[in-house]
């Protein structure tokens, strides 16, 4: 059998900073597109099989480094939904993209923050949150480097550049359950693993209690934190949700 290399990217750039790249269906668009958020410490080529997936159902897909990550500059900070708002409507902007059909999936503190964009972004119409984070399980990180020390062994912030004053007061001030409230009627949906050791499947239960319909939580049996993140069924059930719902 002659192999087939993986699908590249179809395009890649920089948008005020923010490393990019976009994968697109083959044919003519405009397409729905989902943006996929990388967790703490990671970057957007670790997502890569999702946007593939994606693309096999019908969706485009823009992976991203978000700030102090990869090869984007500048650290992560307090601007960091305005960020990825403005990322969102230059996406929407493009003539490939079916502008009214833009939704967002996120894994751990990409969940947190996919959460908090559909809240704020009218571009974003849905969400999809893996095993997401709360802003007090990062806080006490990044109070460490405030205070001069480092992080704890092991910590993903270790591997992240970050205007910590300014993430700081960005994680005091908000609250990921009352974005959940604020998205109003856009869909959210919820997947966790009961085994998750870093983030409480409980915590996408209180979510999901705060999120108004439609919403859907999906608890997966035993498993870890990244279990759910690459496992092409559960990659397949939320491209499917997200086809049907933006």
């Amino acid at each position: 059998m002659e192999y087939s290399p993986p699908q590249p990217p179809s395009e890649s750039g920089r948008h005020d900073g923010i490393a990019w790249c976009l994968w697109l269906p083959p044919g003519e668009g405009p397409w729905p597109a989902v943006m996929v958020l990388h967790g703490a410490g990671s970057r957007k080529e670790n997502h890569a099989d999702y946007a593939r997936a994606a693309v096999a159902h019908g969706l485009a897909a823009l992976t991203f480094d978000n700030r102090g990550h990869g090869e984007t500059e500048g650290p992560l900070g307090s601007g960091v939904i305005d960020d990825m708002a403005g990322l969102a409507a230059w996406l929407a902007r493009r003539p490939e993209i079916d502008a009214a059909r833009i939704g967002v999936r996120g894994s751990s503190m990409g969940g947190l923050l996919a959460i908090h964009l559909a809240a704020a972004s009218r571009e974003i119409a849905a969400a999809v949150a893996i095993c997401p984070a709360a802003e007090w399980m990062l806080a006490e990180d990044v109070q460490r480097v405030l205070d001069g020390r480092p992080p704890p062994a092991g910590s993903a912030l270790s591997e992240m550049r970050v205007d910590a004053p300014g993430l700081a007061a960005w994680l005091d001030r908000n609250d990921v359950e009352e974005a959940a409230a604020r998205m109003g009627a856009k869909p959210l949906f919820l997947i966790h693993a009961r085994g998750d050791e870093v983030v409480p499947y409980t915590s996408s239960e209180k979510l999901y209690e705060r999120a108004e319909e439609p919403k859907r939580l999906l608890l997966l049996e035993g498993g870890h934190h990244r279990s759910a993140q690459h496992d092409p069924e559960l990659q397949g059930e939320s491209l499917r949700w997200l086809a049907r719902s933006i």
